[in-house]
């Protein structure tokens, strides 16, 4: 590739494309990055929440200091008139009255836990106060033991009015009371976000939920989708306006021209993220971090714009494509406090940049290296169309699809090579099914598990036989058939055997990772030894199965490749009832 050529192209590109955006599409566009710059720092901090609810209270009362203290309650002056008017949503003078609404009852929820905090800080100053000291550890699912902490119980004098604690009561005016700290208003007590460590109160335990993640969703992605939103429409372009035979015409190879076009909106996009990660105060690790996901992103939307005959086409590739990566990188960062699974996502990287931590070495590369190996793949499958006879013409989705595979298969050998490259993008499903099934009973997640990856990898491993098939590169007969099954199953098995790194992150300590993963540690050398080798034969005889049914038709192919879906889930249950 000559990096002469890609920089001419790129240039004629960013001119080009330049010239075709009208002032209001640049201007939206520019509003947009500034209303995600301006929210994302703001959500972050919890800023969301500033002075949410109106409460009204007395300089003079108790609870003013409280409402005070918390970000989420704003004091304003008691008035009986305001309080039915709607302006207050908690007025406290002689009692404690919340207004009948569905704000009321969430301000009067925050009050509680602002009067708790409140008094956790006053005895905070009395160290002897506290009548038990709580050392909170979350653990991962299916852990037997957990270290035992420092526990004690300490006992002192009753406490003055500022600070004494005591167990509740509750008064004749249904409010409930904490010792010689202020009281706090009835009703139900909802979950708050939180962190776990050293609390003085069993009712200051919270269950920790990175609401960071929602927000880095929608300030680091969101912003993307402008950019390859042009870029589609570029490669669209290209392929509607018939502009792109001039550039097949050219003296330069395929890659050369589809690095070219995709060089200026990679750097736009880094750009962006670069800006993003300033606005929410992240450092180098965060944008290191997202860099695959621009990639794949980039990846999946060339790939897209190749296959879509027509802009009402492209408007759902650029759908799916956001919602796939939005998903993707969301969904497992949920639990980057709590579970190892969150490894599989870049954003846990960035959630835990945020919030001062660094990730393990291990995360960049089980949460990058597949992304960056699938753009590369997903690259080259789009360039195995990038001619006049898929991109000027309106063939089927499912032909232009064989195409691209075709375009990788020269010998029989190749299509182990084929097999290996599909590997990430098994994986990756996996991974995203793993994450949504994971907090799922046992009994429910690790069937379902192993069902989808029957299914996903039986038709990685024998969709490049048959697109030889149909795409007469290979003969049809049984022996051929035989022959290729046995070449994609090896190459699966010993893709699938490098593949299995992901075990430094720690997913062999959840039961449906060890499901995935096929990881057992606890077994027989013996059986250790049978299972590593029973994959090969379970890899190579459904490959072959649904191999022989590709040799006859799309027909036959479906139904043999169900057949192998069956066999390979019988086996899934076996060696997970075995191993169990």
């Amino acid at each position: 590739m000559r990096l002469r050529k890609v920089l001419r192209i790129a240039r004629w590109e960013v001119t080009r494309s330049a010239g075709g955006l009208d002032r209001r599409s640049l201007g939206y566009a520019a509003l947009a990055l500034v209303l995600v710059a301006m929210v994302a720092p703001f959500a972050v901090d919890g800023g969301l929440y500033d002075e949410l609810y109106v409460v009204g209270v007395d300089q003079d009362s108790p609870y003013h200091d409280a409402v005070e203290n918390s970000d989420a309650l704003r004091a304003a002056p008691p008035s009986a008139e305001a309080f039915y008017d709607g302006g207050l949503d908690v007025l406290v003078d002689d009692q404690i009255r919340v207004a009948d609404t569905g704000k009321g009852s969430a301000a009067a929820s925050q009050l509680r836990d602002a009067v708790r905090e409140y008094n956790a800080d006053l005895l905070d100053d009395y160290d002897a106060a506290y009548p038990v000291s709580v050392d909170l550890r979350y653990a991962d699912r299916g852990a037997t033991s957990l270290p035992q902490a420092d526990t004690g119980s300490d006992t002192s004098d009753e406490g003055d009015g500022n600070g004494g604690t005591g167990d509740a009561t509750e008064d004749e005016g249904g409010e409930e009371t904490n010792g010689g700290g202020l009281s706090l208003p009835s009703g139900g007590l909802g979950g708050v976000l939180g962190q776990g460590g050293r609390t003085g109160t069993p009712d200051g335990i919270t269950p920790p939920f990175p609401f960071e993640s929602l927000i880095l969703a929608f300030a680091f992605l969101v912003p993307l989708n402008f950019v390859v939103q042009a870029y589609s429409t570029s490669i669209m372009n290209e392929r509607i306006d018939r502009r792109g035979v001039l550039t097949l015409a050219s003296p330069v190879s395929r890659y050369e021209i589809i690095a070219g076009k995709t060089l200026p909106y990679l750097v736009a996009a880094l750009a962006v993220v670069s800006v993003v990660a300033v606005a929410v105060e992240g450092g180098p690790m965060s944008v290191l971090a997202v860099v695959p996901v621009v990639l794949v992103f980039l990846a999946l939307t060339f790939v897209g714009s190749m296959f879509a005959r027509s802009y009402k086409e492209l408007t759902f590739v650029t759908v799916f494509v956001s919602v796939s990566v939005t998903s993707y990188v969301f969904v497992p960062a949920i639990f980057t406090d709590v579970e190892p699974i969150a490894a599989i996502s870049p954003l846990s990287i960035v959630v835990r940049d945020l919030q001062g931590a660094t990730a393990p070495p291990s995360w960049y590369a089980v949460s990058g290296a597949p992304l960056v190996f699938s753009s590369a793949v997903l690259f080259s499958l789009g360039a195995g169309i990038y001619r006049e006879e898929d991109m000027f013409t309106q063939r089927p989705l499912r032909l232009k699809a064989l195409d691209a595979l075709v375009s990788w298969l020269h010998r029989r050998v190749s299509v182990a090579k084929v097999t290996v490259l599909l590997i990430p993008f098994v994986f990756a499903l996996q991974f995203l099914v793993l994450a949504t099934v994971f907090a799922l009973p046992v009994g429910v997640s690790i069937p379902l598990l192993l069902v989808v990856a029957a299914v996903v990898e039986e038709l990685a491993k024998s969709i490049s036989i048959y697109a030889g098939f149909a795409g007469s590169v290979f003969e049809r007969n049984t022996k051929n058939a035989v022959v290729l099954g046995a070449l994609s199953g090896v190459g699966f098995f010993l893709g699938e055997k490098v593949a299995h790194v992901v075990q430094v992150v720690g997913l062999d300590r959840l039961e449906v990772g060890r499901a995935a993963l096929g990881v057992t540690f606890d077994a027989s050398p013996i059986l250790v030894a049978a299972l590593l080798l029973a994959p090969l034969l379970l890899h190579v005889v459904t490959t072959c199965i649904a191999s022989v049914g590709a040799r006859y038709g799309k027909r036959e192919y479906a139904v043999a490749l169900s057949a192998a879906v069956a066999v390979h889930v019988a086996y899934n249950l076996a060696v997970v009832s075995l191993v169990a």
